[in-house]
Formats: structure tokens, sequence, C-alpha cells
């Protein structure tokens, strides 16, 4: 496997529409305010967070169970700041719509501006031929209440190159996300 540089990821937007929306550039700021980056890097891309938020919440005592969700768990908010509150997370889901091509593995990683504040984002692998927004897992581990900011960068997607296709890409199985659009809570 290989890590895929800026040049890579441009052609592969201009070939196979990879990302869409798609900023060929790091954008750190937006006239006058200070932005936290997204856009093309050396070796990634960063994504934005879309305005569309799911607050973790117990308010009805229930039981996190991925078979059987209970969508009362989160409070909605559509808003340019999402405030977490101590020791609980967030959905959210990208701005960008990814299609990954059969022979990449992406791997995503949070931004060290979140990282350095005790925000901790997660996402699983986007699998070959993959396609959707991608849904973000915030986790605020501190004891304070913790901020993200929608339109701005959140997480670093890696695109990791095979010497060969897969036999079976997630498009193939038919996965239960493909082709996901918001935030998407848990499927079984």
């Amino acid at each position: 496997m290989t890590i895929k540089s800026d040049k890579w990821i441009k052609r592969m937007v201009s070939e196979k529409g990879m990302i869409d929306p798609f900023e060929p550039s790091q954008v750190r700021n937006d006239g006058e305010k200070r932005l936290i980056s997204y856009g093309t890097s050396s070796y990634g891309y960063d994504v934005r967070c879309s305005n569309e938020f799911k607050i973790f919440t117990n308010i009805n005592s229930a039981t996190v169970d991925p078979k059987h969700f209970d969508e009362t768990s989160f409070v909605n908010l559509v808003s340019d700041e999402c405030v977490i509150p101590p020791n609980s997370f967030a959905l959210a889901s990208t701005i960008e719509y990814f299609r990954i091509p059969r022979n990449i593995l992406t791997i995503c990683l949070g931004k060290s501006t979140y990282a350095r504040c005790g925000i901790i984002v997660n996402v699983t692998p986007l699998e070959p031929e993959w396609e959707g927004h991608v849904t973000l897992e915030f986790s605020n581990t501190t004891s304070l209440p913790a901020k993200i900011y929608a339109n701005e960068g959140v997480a670093q997607m890696i695109f990791l190159e095979s010497d060969e296709e897969c036999e079976t890409s997630y498009k193939d199985r038919g996965g239960k996300y493909q082709g996901q659009k918001g935030v998407t809570l848990p499927k079984t």
C-alpha cells in the first residue's frame, strides 16, 4: 500500500469525482475570519462538517444499543456551532460527498486543533467503492463543554492505494451505509 499525494487526489477528483465539493488547496481563512483549515493537504484531504448535529443526551435514560438504537437519545441541532456536553458525544456529517475507487482504502484521523482540546473524531475506514457523506462522531473527553464548528476543518482523510484491486468491494457486498446522505444512525 502507498499513501497518495495531493497530485493524486486532484487527479482522482478530476477523473472520478472522488470528492464533491472539492477544495484544491488549504483554506485557512474566510476574509478576516480565521478558520480551522480544510481542503487538500500534502498527503490527504481535510474535511468539513455540516451544520446538522445530533447531540447525545440521556434525558430518556436509554441504553445505547447498536442493534436497537433509540433515536430519542439525540437532540437535533442545525447551527454553525455545536457545544458537546462534558463526557458526551455528537454526530455530524461531512459537507463533502466521497466516491472511493476500488483499489483505495481511506483512513480518517482527527485534526490536532480538536485533539488538543480533548475532542476526539472517530470515523471507520472508507472501504473500496463506498460512497456517501461520512458520518463523524465527536467525543468530548473533557469534564467541560466543548465546541465544534460547522463549515470548517474537522478531520483528515488519508488515501491508501493497494497494488491490486480487492476481490469484493463495499459496493459489491451491498453495504448498508452505501450512498448515505447527512448524519446516518446505526443500522443492523
